[in-house]
């Protein structure tokens, strides 16, 4: 599955979120990191609504 993200900069960092999964966020230093650990977010967001 894709899922769009929003990636934004801030003065620590980048945050990001899912909207289309609410209350999917994280964070991370670089771009980089920060995809990285929304894809990790994402992953358990669905683990978590699976087991609902």
């Amino acid at each position: 599955m894709k899922f769009k993200v929003q990636l934004l900069q801030s003065d620590e960092g980048f945050a990001v979120s899912c909207p289309s999964l609410p209350g999917c966020h994280s964070q991370g230093e670089n771009e980089q990191e920060a995809i990285e650990n929304i894809r990790e977010a994402i992953i358990l967001w669905l683990e978590a609504f699976a087991d609902l």
